[in-house]
């Protein structure tokens, strides 16, 4: 499908996971290939940390898709529950995954690097991940055989009815920490704002040991 000079090599060898492993590498040896990539924001060497979506226009969902390929998980949990996680190094690319989902699902996620590896691990389940996986994964794309037939699998579950479901967690705005702070009370400002007193509590010492920053002047 590509245009210049490439080759595909397979590879058979044992892991530390199993004896046997066939493995395919995609080698593009064009210098203009490489260069028109290199060009849209593709790095040369190590890339794991700086890699971010493409410069320019490019299809967002499809793009996506191939991320997920390489480098998350789609299925269900332990506990039966449909997901799509994504584990990365890169910042960019974890909030470029988070701000697309965020179009599609509505559900917000907040980037944190984990202590064990200083990676991020983005994870959506339940319809969540059904309304993802229906986006991204749609008929006849270009995607791995069986991520799409993980994907498609997803749609199949359907919410137990006494399960509840878990509202959406409200965000802290710039004026309610303003608030906050002018008020410097947890039962007061938990009134004020409509909030739990121990959503304030924990808030404001945040805010006061530096935690999270503090809102700018309006």
């Amino acid at each position: 499908m590509t245009p210049y000079n490439s080759s595909i090599t397979e590879r058979t060898r044992s892991t530390n996971f199993v004896k046997v492993h066939t493995s395919v590498t995609w080698t593009l040896c064009s210098l203009e290939a490489r260069t028109k990539l290199n060009e849209i924001g593709l790095p040369y060497g190590r890339k794991s940390k700086n890699i971010a979506p493409p410069a320019g226009e490019f299809s967002t969902r499809d793009y996506l898709r191939g991320v997920i390929d390489a480098d998350g998980s789609v299925g269900y949990t332990s506990h039966g529950f449909p997901f799509i996680s994504l584990t990365t190094a890169s910042t960019a690319i974890g909030a470029f995954m988070c701000f697309y989902t965020g179009k599609v699902t509505r559900a917000e996620r907040t980037l944190k690097r984990n202590a064990r590896d200083n990676i991020y691990n983005i994870l959506y389940t339940k319809e969540n991940a059904q309304e993802l996986a229906a986006q991204l994964y749609y008929e006849d794309c270009l995607s791995l055989r069986r991520k799409k037939a993980a994907a498609d699998s997803l749609s199949a579950w359907i919410r137990p009815a006494g399960m509840r479901v878990a509202a959406e967690r409200r965000r802290w705005t710039a004026q309610e920490d303003r608030v906050l702070l002018r008020l410097n009370n947890d039962a007061v400002a938990a009134k004020e704002l409509g909030r739990t007193d121990k959503s304030c509590q924990v808030r404001l010492w945040r805010l006061r040991t530096g935690q999270i920053p503090m809102p700018t002047d309006r």
